[in-house]
This record gives C-alpha cells, sequence and structure tokens, in this order.
C-alpha cells in the first residue's frame, strides 16, 4: 500500500480513489482545505492538529459502517472524533469519521434511563434529566462528549461517591471494526460490553450510549480559592482533611497560576491561587460541618461551596472550555500524606520556578473501587496527579520541562498506570501505560475477532 500523504495535493492516487470511494457510500465527506473540514478537524487543544485523508460526517450508523468497510479494503485506519476534546496525534493518512451529528437525547424518566447520540456534550443531558430530578454521573467538565468520557471510564466530581461513569452504561450502539452496526449490554455480547467501558475506542465507533440516571436533584459543592501564599497551609491541611472525609464528598486541591486575561474573574488575575474542589451528596449540613476546617485554614479569596441544582455540577471544577494550546501530564500516586504535600509544594507552590498553569491533586478511593468488572483498569489507584501548561512558543518547553520534573519529583509515590481520558500519548506507549497486561491481551484478542483488518486507529496500541 503506498504511504498517503494527506497535506499535498500531489497525494497518491490510492487516497483520491479512496475519498471518491467514500463520497459515493456517505452524503457528508468532506476534503482538506474545504471549511466544513476545518471544523470538523478543529481540536480543543491547539497544540495538537488532526489532519485526515477526509472527514465523513456521520449520519448514522450506517455511515460510520460503510466508512469502517471501505477503508478497510483500502488498507486504511478509521479515527473518530466528536467534540475535538482528547486529541493526541494528528491522524494523517487515516479516515475520520465525526459523530457530532448524531445528536438524540431521550429522557425516560420513568425507568430512570437516557439515551445518548455520540455527538453530545454531557450539559444537554444533564439539562434535560434536570426537570425530573435526575442526574447523569459525568466528568468535572460537563463541556465534554459524553461518549469519549465514558469509553475512558469517567472520573468525575462524584467518583468516590458513585463511581465511575461508565458503570452507569446499559447499552452501546457501536460499530465495531468489522463494519457490523451491534447493540451491545452485559447480556448481549458481555465481552464487548466489558472492553467499551474504559477500552477508548479500541473496540469500535459508539454511535449512541443507553445510561441509566440517578436521583439528583441538587448537592453541595463548588470553590473555595486562597492566595498563593496560602498554600502551605491549604495542602498541608487538605493531605490530612481528606483522608477523613466520608465517602459521601470527593474532593481535589490545585495550585493555579492564572493569566492576566479576561476569562479569569478579576480577584484572580496574573495571580497564583490554590483551589479547593468538594462535592457532596449528603446533607448539606454535615458537608458544611465538614468543609469548616479547611475554611478555617486561611481567609478564601473567593468561596462558591452552596447547595446546586446538580445541573450545574460543572461549578466544582470550573474546567475552561475555550480551546487554547496544552501540554497535559498525569500520573498516579499510592499516598499523599504531609511527606508528599511538602514535596508538592517545592515543585509547585507559589515559591517554585514553575510555569504549569494547573496542577490538581485528586482524592479517589470510594465507590470507585468497586463497580464491574471493566477494561478500566486501575479503580484502586488512591491518587491521581494532573498537570497541564500553555504551550505557547515562548514558553513551550519550559512547560514541557516542567511536567518532567514533576513526575520525576513525585516519583517515589508513584504507582505504575493511568487512566485512560487523562493519558495523552497514543499508540502502545498509551496502552502499557492505561491498562495492565491482563487487559491488554484481552482487548487485543477482542479488537482481533472483530477488527480482523486492523482498521481502527484506537486498536493499534492493543495490537502492536
Amino acid at each position: 500500500m503506498t504511504v498517503l500523504t494527506p497535506d499535498t495535493d500531489r497525494r497518491p492516487r490510492t487516497a483520491d480513489t479512496l475519498v471518491r470511494a467514500l463520497e459515493e457510500v456517505a452524503p457528508l465527506v468532506h476534503r482538506p482545505g474545504s471549511d466544513r473540514y476545518a471544523a470538523l478537524t478543529r481540536t480543543l487543544n491547539l497544540a495538537v492538529a488532526v489532519r485526515p485523508l477526509a472527514v465523513v460526517e456521520a449520519a448514522g450508523p450506517a455511515d460510520v459502517s460503510a466508512t469502517v468497510r471501505l477503508a478497510a479494503a483500502f488498507g486504511v485506519p478509521v479515527g473518530v472524533q466528536s467534540t475535538g476534546h482528547g486529541a493526541t496525534e494528528e491522524m494523517a493518512g487515516a479516515v475520520l469519521v465525526h459523530t457530532g451529528s448524531l445528536d438524540e437525547v431521550t429522557v425516560h424518566a420513568d425507568e430512570r434511563w437516557a439515551r445518548v447520540g455520540a455527538g453530545v456534550r454531557w450539559q444537554t443531558v444533564l439539562d434535560a434529566a434536570a426537570p425530573h430530578g435526575l442526574g447523569a454521573i459525568c466528568g468535572s467538565s460537563p463541556d465534554v462528549g459524553v461518549v469519549g468520557l465514558l469509553t475512558g471510564g469517567g472520573v468525575g466530581p462524584l467518583v468516590r461517591s458513585h463511581g465511575l461513569s461508565a458503570d452507569y452504561v446499559r447499552a452501546f450502539e457501536v460499530v465495531t471494526g468489522d463494519g457490523v452496526a451491534r447493540r451491545v449490554t452485559a447480556t448481549d455480547e458481555p465481552d464487548l460490553f466489558w472492553g467499551l467501558r474504559g477500552g477508548k475506542g479500541t473496540l469500535g465507533i459508539v454511535t449512541a450510549v443507553e445510561l441509566d440516571l440517578v436521583e439528583l436533584p441538587t448537592f453541595y459543592g463548588g470553590t473555595v480559592i486562597y492566595d498563593g501564599d496560602d498554600a502551605a497551609a491549604v495542602v498541608r491541611t487538605w493531605s490530612a482533611w481528606s483522608t477523613l472525609l466520608p465517602q459521601e464528598g470527593t474532593t481535589s486541591v490545585a495550585v493555579m497560576r492564572l493569566p492576566d486575561l479576561e476569562i479569569v474573574p478579576p480577584p484572580l488575575r496574573g495571580r497564583t491561587a490554590v483551589a479547593l474542589r468538594f462535592a457532596w451528596v449528603g446533607d448539606p449540613v454535615v458537608g458544611e460541618e465538614l468543609l469548616r476546617a479547611m475554611r478555617a485554614v486561611a481567609t478564601p479569596i473567593l468561596d462558591d461551596v452552596a447547595v446546586l441544582p446538580y445541573a450545574a455540577v460543572g461549578a466544582v471544577h470550573k474546567d475552561a472550555v475555550e480551546p487554547m494550546p496544552l501540554h497535559e501530564a498525569s500520573m498516579l500516586l499510592e499516598d499523599f500524606d504531609l511527606d508528599v504535600a511538602d514535596r508538592f509544594l517545592e515543585l509547585v507552590g507559589p515559591q517554585a520556578p514553575c510555569p504549569l498553569a494547573l496542577v490538581e491533586v485528586r482524592q479517589l478511593g470510594g465507590r470507585l473501587r468497586t463497580g464491574d468488572d471493566c477494561a478500566f483498569a486501575h479503580r484502586d489507584a488512591p491518587f491521581q496527579v494532573f498537570a497541564a501548561g500553555i504551550a505557547i512558543p515562548e514558553i513551550a518547553q519550559a512547560v514541557i520541562g516542567a511536567t518532567a520534573t514533576l513526575q520525576q519529583g513525585l516519583a517515589p509515590w508513584a504507582r505504575d498506570g493511568g487512566m485512560p481520558n487523562f493519558t495523552v500519548s497514543a499508540g502502545r506507549a498509551w496502552a502499557e501505560r492505561v491498562f495492565t497486561p491482563a487487559v491488554v491481551d484481552r482487548l487485543a484478542a477482542l479488537s482481533r475477532a472483530h477488527d480482523p483488518a486492523g482498521v481502527l486507529l484506537a486498536a493499534r496500541g492493543v495490537r502492536a
């Protein structure tokens, strides 16, 4: 097969033949240079450019099946994108299936479940469920796509009280690498059901999911933000306080170096701050009493923790939604006691020469450790560290170096592994990081059974 190079007008004939064939079987195929191609290949991380041979804008499972079969016949891999979150590679030489138009949301309130298309973001589901007093267990940012989060497991602001988002999946509608559209449940195709929850696209292109909803009209939560000068007191106290928190509460602490930009609230612009994130699903009076110890550590700059409608759960982490160039890294920790907290402060505290915009420590445990067996491989991790820096050219190398320094500095307390939605590499390196060897082997066997041509781009890591 001739190597395909999509960024030139002198592409091999095989590439043009494939694109013409796609145009015959799918109604919406976009070539490089068109406005729609540019829009559908846009990512939220501007440091990652996606440049496939063509984009198939899927109107339904039939378009996905036809694309996968045709690409397999040409020996060309297929990638998938919906909202543009989580992009890790260029997809050069591949066809991109874009599922953003699959935007169905149907709430079955009496039975407490919802059917959700692959192009839907979590906020849309939250808003649809809220009038019924119901909620969907989502990630920290309701702006991300439902399917992308679920296939990576889904660690959100209620992970200790409610577990993985993927634990609430009733069914997937998916096109596997052989082009077959399937309905997958715990009883119908249970092996695929195991692998689709946490396997992050290695086994198919999901077109819709059915999700259990929970009775959750409100919760007690939000963010308490302190000045950077109080970082030592806040982080050291949090390291002990978090271990005493019942599983009805989920929390994280983050050191933030905020730019002097209009997207940042005025009291925080251009300063270093420490954010305490807190979500409590028990009695709000108890939650307020528990939080009193952290509120007493220092005088907050901002404190918006209150009883909120669950549809406003994005207020806990306040994740940015604007596209920007980012360099991200994450790791798992066995502990976050005072020794780890002090080392963390040495590495990223206000006195450290650290260019990272955010470094967060998230407490895990609780119901994350339970739930049905699935491809998500690190349910027992106690803590996660996530770091992000703005990768503009002037500081990009410093940001990359800072994440490496952070990982090296915390290495004595690190544990092997990573979480699929927070690990930004691709291929074999990604698979070996986020899965155990046993999970890799099982996913590889399932991939070969349902994708004999190896057409799915996301499966390369487990099949290598």
